[in-house]
């Protein structure tokens, strides 16, 4: 089944959201995702299907960013 979840992070600028890229693109069960930096929240929205979100915080804990879900 697919969710759509969202998280409030640290990823605040296009050099973050380079550093993730490619961590969040190889997770399998991530079907989309996006980071809205000019939120103060700095909202990521991920699609998933088959995961959990502790794969998800995991992996952007993994790159050296704060996240929480919303």
């Amino acid at each position: 089944m697919k969710k759509e979840l969202q998280f409030r992070t640290s990823i605040n600028c296009g050099g973050c959201v380079a550093k993730v890229t490619p961590l969040l693109d190889n997770i399998q069960g991530v079907e989309s995702w996006s980071v809205d930096t000019a939120n103060p929240g700095k909202i990521l929205t991920v699609a998933i299907h088959g995961i959990d979100e502790n794969t998800v915080i995991n992996t952007v804990k993994k790159a050296g960013f704060k996240i929480e879900l919303v």
